[in-house]
């Protein structure tokens, strides 16, 4: 070997190292893409979430009921978004406003409560981890911007009000949360029984519908009475 060659026992591992790197940096790029690829899909397909994987990968109940929104009481998803999410009807998936006040209350991103849209929350229980993040909520802004544009808003409320977790021990979705806590379909509830479910969201493990607290009806109050308010909810979530 001439002394201008370079020897092969030192170029190999920048080689390897070069190929480890371009593989990680591929591997990244397609697990950020495919949520973007997999979202038109679900107008469709009814998905699952990452809370329902990760019960069933480690052995813990899960019970889900698919129903479509028009088997369900028009009270519930109205009341849901008075509750989660007003402005659902007329922004584009991240309402600003109520994002720059979450801001404004906040030290930091990651510690940031309140401002979440619904398709935000349908983002983080699709594709993302439960936990607060700057990470997680750098790659939920524009998820649920894409959300909301390639499922519109009465299939993007389907999937939400399918896949939220709604109670204690695996209960997904409104129906098998209907039914744990008042022994009935969504289709037959009544406004209290919706409001109930509606202030559940926030913590389903803490607040049971079942058994409400003076705390939990009082907050279950609100909402109905914000769901009569808000009657041109309908609208957006009728089918076009």
């Amino acid at each position: 070997m001439s002394a201008g060659e370079a020897s092969p026992r030192w170029s190999l591992p920048r080689v390897r190292l070069r190929d480890i790197v371009r593989g990680a940096v591929v591997t990244l790029l397609v697990l950020l893409l495919l949520p973007y690829v997999i979202a038109p899909l679900y107008r469709v397909v009814m998905p699952v979430s990452t809370p329902m994987v990760w019960r069933w990968l480690t052995g813990q109940r899960v019970v889900r009921i698919k129903t479509p929104l028009d088997q369900m009481a028009p009270v519930l998803p109205r009341t849901v978004i008075a509750s989660e999410d007003g402005k659902f009807c007329t922004h584009y998936g991240i309402d600003l406003g109520e994002l720059r006040a979450a801001f404004r209350e906040s030290d930091d991103l990651s510690d940031m409560r309140g401002g979440s849209t619904i398709a935000q929350q349908t983002a983080k229980n699709l594709f993302l981890w439960q936990s607060r993040s700057i990470i997680r909520k750098a790659l939920e802004f524009p998820l649920a911007l894409w959300l909301d544009l390639v499922l519109g808003k009465r299939r993007l409320m389907e999937i939400y009000l399918n896949v939220a977790e709604w109670g204690p021990n695996g209960e997904f979705g409104a129906e098998a949360g209907a039914r744990r806590a008042f022994g009935k379909r969504t289709a037959s509830l009544s406004p209290g029984e919706a409001a109930l479910l509606a202030a559940m969201l926030p913590n389903p493990h803490l607040r049971d519908a079942r058994r409400p607290g003076p705390g939990l009806a009082r907050v279950a109050g609100v909402y109905q009475a914000r769901a009569v308010r808000v009657r041109a909810i309908d609208a957006c979530l009728a089918k076009r």
